[in-house]
């Protein structure tokens, strides 16, 4: 059994919470719950759980300041939040995962299923990444979380040349001639990337538009990057692959 801790500071959110992991999650045991982030480290502290589903906005103290109280962070950690704002993209770029309010049954099947061991080494890690993710309100993000076959590995977005789909998986190209594989689809990174760096040519690549060597005219052409490699402009993205770069 995966042992859950519910911190919420609405009482119908958790008990609505509740029941939906015990219609749907079997594998989940709630063994207790807090209505705040003070209470939500006690529990912590005292139950040592493997899953921890986390409120962001709370009063007196929210999500993120409760975790800036712990010392030691071994274990899963699922945000629940009412708001998609920018908050939202800070948790993406460290690689965790989140329910929207009112949860949907399907994404929590998904979030716990993801769940394959008892504790997560990586939390910690992620905390650390999330907390310099959320110190810009405007959102200038650079380091990004990279789920790997190995676990996780945090990288320097400014440093990837190119995003290469290979079905479920995606390849990161960097500057250096290192290749990873991810295990996030290109979908996922399109919608976390920043626009005005990063754009999709074709429906199997992502170029940094900084790494962009040269043009190659045609139906809708190709990009040749700095590292060698070429990738085909979509004939629909042409027009706008010459707006971002300066053509028109």
């Amino acid at each position: 059994m995966i042992k859950a801790i519910i911190i919420d500071d609405e009482e119908k959110g958790r008990v609505v919470l509740k029941q939906k992991l015990a219609d749907h999650c079997p594998s989940v045991l709630v063994v207790c719950e807090a209505s705040n982030g003070e209470e939500g480290k006690v529990a912590i502290l005292e139950h040592h759980p493997d899953l921890v589903f986390l409120d962001i906005e709370m009063p007196r103290m929210n999500g993120f300041e409760m975790l800036n109280n712990l010392s030691e962070k071994n274990f899963h950690l699922i945000f629940t939040t009412a708001y998609d704002h920018y908050a939202i993209k800070a948790i993406k770029y460290a690689a965790f995962d989140y329910l929207l309010k009112p949860i949907d049954i399907e994404e929590l099947k998904v979030a716990v299923n993801k769940i394959s061991e008892p504790k997560n080494s990586n939390t910690k890690s992620q905390v650390e990444q999330l907390q310099e993710n959320i110190k810009n309100p405007l959102l200038s993000l650079n380091k990004l979380a990279i789920p790997t076959i190995d676990g996780l590995n945090f990288y320097n977005i400014t440093e990837i040349v190119l995003f290469e789909a290979n079905s479920n998986y995606t390849y990161l190209h960097f500057y250096d001639g290192k290749k990873v594989l991810a295990s996030r689809t290109l979908k996922e990174f399109e919608e976390l990337l920043p626009e005005e760096t990063f754009f999709r040519p074709h429906h199997s690549h992502i170029v940094n538009i900084n790494y962009i060597s040269r043009y190659i005219k045609g139906e809708g052409g190709q990009i040749v990057l700095s590292n060698g490699m070429t990738v085909d402009v979509s004939r629909r993205k042409k027009m706008d692959l010459m707006k971002m770069i300066g053509q028109f």
